[in-house]
């Protein structure tokens, strides 16, 4: 995770984000900055691309890393009832190889290398979590090097797409830097021809605003300004940006959005001419100018849910309040029980090859990732969005290729989704936020 959680917030009647937008600062202190991804000594090779002989007990189970405390406990919810959801309908259609499919009992606690070793001693076969990209590194220490597969609904950081998990992390949340070409694109709608590009210190800002000034420059915009700020300390880049005279402004920051759009403003640089990062966009409403935010633009990741995907969560959990990485969670429990289909095999290490193949992606070397003894590449595959309509694509000798709630998946090499979706949001002159749009890119940022 990495400030996306409002990607699945619900609506008010007219139309905007829900309550949890303003609550995207609470989450910045969890995020990244603070590890040094250089990775665990995990299983040799990557078991994304590996042949994986059967070596599961028959059942399969699943286990859970809810990390959210605090201000950010709100965010556990969602993805339980996600969770229970999904496996209530893999079980409907029959469990794996006829056994029922085991949710494992959840706890709540940040520490996720606990978690983790709790969840070994559980017999997990695949462990979905956990939300924090800063508590991802100690769970997939464990967890890879216990060869059970690992799959975060939430985790955005960037630097965990060469995190050396042996090949069993992947995630159907989208890496930060994928937004890059969206925000260069919403620019150029709007009929920018030069981008200023300011952003807050830290690798988030570093990474993002580093890929948009890619990103405009393939697409022809004129980059000519590129200026860093701290929070609270963003009249110098202002100014840097206001010196350049351009057609448009873009935002990457976190803690100190507000405070940027507000020297922004006073720089005459807000309203149409500003574009904001995932973690820029909240609703401002009186906390900053009058006005100052009508016209801008701003982008969460995600797909909005479908008013059946919604009910269906709520019957699980009636007292549900946010959809927050529901969806994610429910594309990564459904994609780990597809994946034991297609290797009729439970173990992580099997899980972890086929499921490149079944998201539809083209990493898989071969092995079980196809099913029926055929390697992945050379086997047809064919789109499914159930994990009952998946097991038949499966039984006609074909190759799943999961389209899920959340959207395409198409994990690469890395674990990551090939596609990030995006929704693109408009603030009117009371400076909140309402949806507009969707975009795709790829999770490069392309």
């Amino acid at each position: 995770m990495a400030l996306a959680f409002a990607k699945t917030a619900p609506r008010d009647a007219a139309g905007r984000p829900g309550k949890t937008l303003p609550l995207r600062r609470a989450l910045a202190a969890g995020t990244l900055a603070a590890v040094t991804l250089t990775g665990c000594l995990g299983p040799a090779g990557s078991a994304r691309v590996a042949s994986a002989d059967a070596s599961g007990d028959g059942t399969l189970r699943i286990g859970l890393i809810l990390d959210n405390t605090g201000r950010q406990n709100f965010l556990n919810a969602p993805q339980l009832a996600a969770a229970k959801l999904a496996v209530k309908e893999i079980n409907a259609a029959g469990g794996h190889k006829g056994k029922p499919v085991e949710l494992l009992p959840e706890t709540i606690s940040a520490d996720t290398a606990a978690q983790a070793k709790a969840l070994v001693a559980a017999k997990a076969d695949v462990v979905i979590g956990p939300t924090d990209s800063s508590h991802a590194p100690a769970a997939i220490d464990v967890l890879a090097n216990a060869k059970v597969a690992v799959i975060s609904p939430a985790n955005s950081a960037s630097g965990l797409s060469n995190y050396k998990s042996g090949g069993y992390y992947f995630r159907t949340s989208a890496a930060d830097v994928a937004q890059a070409s969206v925000l260069a694109k919403l620019a150029q709608d709007g009929g920018a021809k030069t981008l200023a590009v300011l952003h807050e210190d830290g690798d988030y800002g570093k990474e993002v605003a580093s890929a948009v000034a890619g990103a405009a420059k393939q697409s022809g915009l004129d980059v000519v300004a590129e200026a860093e700020f701290s929070p609270g300390q963003a009249q110098q880049a202002a100014a840097t940006a206001k010196a350049a005279n351009p057609d448009a402004v873009v935002l990457v920051s976190r803690d100190g959005a507000q405070g940027a759009i507000a020297e922004l403003n006073n720089a005459g640089l807000a309203g149409k001419k500003l574009v904001l990062s995932d973690a820029a966009v909240s609703r401002y409403g009186s906390g900053v100018g009058t006005r100052a935010l009508e016209g801008a633009r701003g982008v969460l990741p995600g797909v909005f849910p479908s008013a059946t995907f919604q009910k269906d969560l709520v019957a699980v959990d009636p007292g549900l309040k946010d959809m927050v990485f529901a969806a994610e969670t429910y594309d990564a429990v459904i994609l780990a029980a597809i994946a034991a289909a297609a290797a009729e095999d439970d173990a992580g290490t099997s899980i972890a090859a086929s499921l490149v193949a079944v998201s539809g992606g083209t990493a898989a070397a071969g092995g079980n990732a196809a099913g029926a003894g055929q390697p992945a590449a050379q086997q047809p595959s064919e789109s499914c969005t159930s994990y009952q309509a998946c097991v038949d694509v499966l039984h006609a000798g074909k190759r799943p290729d999961y389209d899920g709630q959340s959207g395409r998946i198409k994990f690469d090499s890395h674990g990551d989704v090939t596609e990030a979706n995006y929704m693109v949001y408009t603030f009117g002159e009371d400076n909140l936020p309402t949806m507009t749009g969707a975009e795709t890119a790829s999770s490069s940022g392309g």
